[in-house]
């Protein structure tokens, strides 16, 4: 192939609409397919030399994997893992930070037909016993950096099914080292069968409100990503796209692992420890990156550091996701770089549900319109339809457990699989409200909704206005008891360097919401705070601070 634009249409089925905005995309599948048979040997077997992979290190090393590298690298890796008695069906747990072996090790456990569980290096003892309970894990890669093997070790005195251990980046008695131990296998192997709905990956969620659940995805989970790059992303042949994601989350699959690779894109990895923002900055102007993806908080940041001090020419397309997007971000990068920055919606269970796909016109704050993949709805708590302004939860009209998008089940918890879908429907426990042109914006969890005085109030609209008054960094809006009106808005907010607590901040702060939105929303309640509590994603955890809330108030009681 001298162009690889059209690879991907051998899996999907899609059509456009007269402004050329992609309104059909369907899957079409081979009943057997393997993201690393059907596409990496694939490529490789027709455009060897194709750069899949340009890893960047934090001291400048650097490694460049074509597509038949990473076929050959990966053929032996599964070869070694085999031989070591990893079999299809097996977890296999793997905790690589941004390292290239993360990529290597991935395709060959996809194609032995085992399941890949990513994890982040930020795991603890008893994060890791959780885990390795629950999927059952019997194999384990990690990094021998940031502790990861200590940590590891610790659980494995409790946890006595671990078959055996594998270590990169540093070595350690009791682990075998991962690269040596590939290097002594052959870079052959024939197909291991496996179906497209056969187990492929796993995610541990975030654990917003509660222990996080293993969320299991199928094969076909790979190939859905398409849309993710194509449409979202809008990558192609030539396109050097950089998502800024550990290995260990979910996003790491949107914009790292599948749908990139798919349409020819590069999937450039810079394999930081720290984010400083003008260091990626810096990426970015160096290697010419021309598609790029990072949550709202980086942005924030970048925009602090100072992007008119970098040439950021080379960027034609950049998105945003993981968290909800504040307008005032969207309008300052679009001042500085002259580009929209393309907001989308989805979960660790599903791919892509609500974005601004290529070719739209954002509007600053939404999510955008829902995505050709899925039948989605916004309804009310009986399941009916709401109308255009009305705040109703997001669900999306599938068969039950069938969609190739979707995850298959929360693994070892029917109980909660079954509630996800209850009334048949999936329920993605967030809501929004779509205005008169279709577009959604996000108004929080449904768990988040704040009741009071008898209004419902979204926590994201008072975040958004909060957040543009200088003086805040991060803030996080919750409902708080109160004696006489039963809940009020309370406000938790970290604030930026220069400025200090005080009741005149406190107020300032008040009157600022009141003057930009409805009075009946301001917090009547503002905590300041040197940090908020957050997920090992980085997600805060509102449940965390009313639960915090709760026990103030109880012991003041007690007294």
């Amino acid at each position: 192939m001298s162009n690889m634009n059209d690879f991907y249409k051998r899996f999907v089925d899609e059509a456009y609409d007269e402004n050329g905005i992609v309104c059909k995309f369907d899957l079409a599948l081979p009943d057997n397919y393997n993201f690393a048979y059907d596409v990496i040997d694939a490529i490789a077997g027709e455009e060897p030399d194709r750069v899949a992979l340009h890893w960047l290190g934090e001291n400048g090393e650097e490694r460049i994997f074509t597509f038949r590298d990473l076929s050959e690298q990966s053929i032996k890796a599964a070869n070694m893992l085999r031989d070591h008695g990893v079999e299809k069906g097996d977890a296999v747990m793997v905790v690589l930070k941004r390292h290239y072996e993360f990529w290597i090790v991935a395709y060959a456990l996809i194609r032995l037909g085992a399941v890949l569980i990513p994890a982040t290096c930020q795991l603890m003892k008893k994060d890791y016993i959780y885990r390795f309970d629950l999927a059952r894990v019997k194999y384990i890669i990690t990094t021998g950096e940031d502790n990861v093997t200590e940590h590891v070790d610790q659980a494995l005195e409790e946890y006595k099914w671990m078959k055996e251990k594998f270590i990169t980046h540093g070595s350690k008695q009791g682990w075998t080292d991962l690269l040596s131990e590939i290097e002594k296998y052959p870079c052959t192997m024939e197909r291991i069968p496996n179906k497209s709905d056969d187990p492929m990956i796993a995610y541990f969620s975030s654990g917003t409100t509660g222990y996080p659940k293993m969320v299991l995805h199928a094969h076909s989970y790979s190939a859905a990503h398409i849309f993710t790059a194509k449409h979202w992303h809008h990558v192609s042949d030539g396109t050097v796209h950089l998502t800024v994601s550990e290995s260990g989350w979910g996003k790491c699959a949107w914009g790292k692992m599948f749908g990139q690779l798919t349409c020819g894109a590069t999937v450039f990895v810079y394999d930081f420890d720290r984010f400083v923002p003008e260091n990626v900055l810096k990426v970015i102007q160096d290697h010419h990156i021309t598609s790029f993806c990072a949550p709202p908080t980086m942005y924030r940041f970048f925009i602090k550091a100072g992007i008119e001090k970098f040439d950021l020419s080379s960027l034609k397309y950049s998105c945003v996701a993981g968290e909800a997007l504040n307008p005032e971000v969207f309008n300052k990068w679009k001042q500085f770089t002259g580009l929209d920055l393309m907001e989308a919606f989805g979960q660790t269970e599903t791919t892509v549900v609500l974005c601004n796909s290529y070719g739209m016109k954002p509007k600053p704050g939404s999510m955008g319109k829902p995505s050709p993949l899925y039948h989605v709805d916004l309804v009310n708590k009986d399941l009916k339809p709401v109308g255009v302004g009305e705040t109703g939860e997001i669900v999306l009209r599938e068969e039950y457990c069938k969609h190739p998008a979707i995850f298959k089940e929360y693994y070892r918890s029917a109980e909660l699989t079954f509630r996800a879908w209850k009334g048949g429907v999936y329920h993605t426990g967030d809501t929004a409200y779509r205005d008169e042109d279709g577009y959604f914006w996000y108004v929080g969890r449904t768990d988040d909704l704040i009741k009071a005085s008898g209004y419902r109030i979204g926590p994201f609209e008072i975040e958004s206005i909060l957040m543009e008054h200088p003086s805040v960094l991060e803030c996080a809006i919750t409902a708080a008891a109160d004696p006489i009106r039963g809940k009020v808005v309370k406000a938790t907010i970290v604030l930026t360097q220069g400025y200090e607590p005080s009741e005149e901040l406190k107020k300032e702060l008040q009157n600022y919401v009141k003057k930009s939105t409805a009075p009946y929303k301001y917090p009547r309640i503002v905590e300041f705070v040197d940090e908020l509590p957050k997920t090992f994603s980085g997600k805060i955890r509102r449940v965390e601070i009313r639960e915090n809330d709760k026990k103030k108030n109880k012991q003041k009681k007690d007294k």
